[in-house]
């Protein structure tokens, strides 16, 4: 990038932190209640399109309900999270069935039951992940400066839907398990961190230009690993990018779970201690068949988490519990069964 270039950039990325500032005290969308201070939360991105399919589920006695009446009233979550693609197959109901307007009507379900909602921001148009970031159809042949562009466009408009039913998210996920990364290949971090870097500022400043009060997260993969989270936060700060959490996934089998979060915790101190960041645990799963093992994981992160130091452990996110055995290809780490009755494993969530 020719040197003219980046500064017009650097120029492009002051003024977006200006406008989000202006806007953040000016526009003034705030949120109608504080987040909680400890978020016990499920993913439930999948509900709106199993629905759509016929599924339903019924509580640990067999009684029908509402699947959001059932992870609030009976396991105490308090929170969910939804993604969000940006042009999803929406007659994909497995996999597609998240646009923004889709999401915004399930995030207004869950705020009208007294829920937090966090989204997960892919900025793809299917599933972003350490192995894929591919970017959106439609942005495919966009230039970098462009590309910024569209992450600010997209992030605003999902704000906006969100802000029109009612709905302003505690949290925001700038990307998904970005341990490379996003947007493939301008914002690769192994090829070029600041370029990765400002996409994330980008994202960020967008979602504080609708609402000053919502957190952003940059989420990563694998929490126990501390090398990568310290190659990508770590280049993500001395690049310059702004962002106010760190989030992580974890999912372990049966018989590693409490040394992967005792690595994991150990993790989350060294992201509280070396970049003054508070940690957010995004997505936990345990196979639907080993759920004793699963629930005393739950209870053990869920209790580590709340205890990090600082008061810097904000929550704990189960990854889609509600999946029932083998959904969508082959699903296996929710925490309902075929019988539509719930395993044990958010017991782990109850006080």
């Amino acid at each position: 990038m020719k040197k003219s270039q980046k500064r017009w950039l650097l120029s492009l990325s002051s003024a977006i932190t200006a406008l989000a500032l202006i806007l953040g005290t000016l526009g003034g969308w705030k949120a109608e209640a504080a987040a909680p201070s400890f978020a016990k939360g499920a993913d439930i991105s999948w509900v709106a399109g199993m629905e759509k399919q016929g599924y339903s589920w019924k509580d640990k006695n067999g009684v029908k309900r509402d699947i959001l009446d059932i992870l609030k009233n009976d396991y105490q979550i308090n929170s969910v999270r939804i993604r969000v693609w940006v042009n999803p197959n929406m007659s994909d109901y497995g996999n597609g069935y998240l646009n923004a307007e889709t999401a915004a009507a399930l995030a207004k379900r869950a705020k009208d039951k007294g829920m937090s909602v966090m989204l997960t921001l892919h900025y793809s148009d299917s599933w972003a992940d350490p192995g894929q970031q591919t970017k959106p159809y439609a942005w495919s042949t966009f230039d970098f400066t462009q590309l910024m562009d569209a992450v600010w466009s997209h992030t605003v408009y999902v704000m906006n839907t969100m802000k029109a039913q009612g709905v302003t998210p505690d949290w925001v996920q700038i990307g998904n398990e970005t341990n490379d990364g996003m947007l493939w290949s301008d914002g690769k971090a192994s090829v070029n961190m600041k370029n990765y870097a400002w996409l994330i500022s980008t994202g960020n400043n967008a979602v504080k230009s609708v609402s000053s009060s919502t957190k952003t997260i940059v989420h990563l993969a694998n929490g126990y690993d501390n090398a990568t989270f310290k190659w990508n936060i770590g280049g993500l700060i001395s690049n310059g990018a702004t962002f106010d959490i760190v989030g992580m996934s974890l999912y372990p089998s049966a018989s590693d779970w409490s040394t992967k979060v005792t690595q994991t915790i150990a993790n989350a101190n060294s992201m509280i201690s070396t970049y003054g960041k508070s940690v957010m645990i995004c997505e936990i799963g345990m196979d639907y068949s080993q759920a004793s093992a699963a629930k005393s994981f739950v209870t053990d992160i869920k209790t580590k988490v709340r205890n990090l130091s600082g008061g810097n452990g904000l929550g704990v996110f189960y990854w889609e519990p509600e999946a029932t055995p083998g959904y969508n290809g082959g699903y296996n780490m929710g925490a309902w069964q075929s019988d539509g009755k719930p395993t044990a494993a958010l017991e782990g969530f109850l006080n």
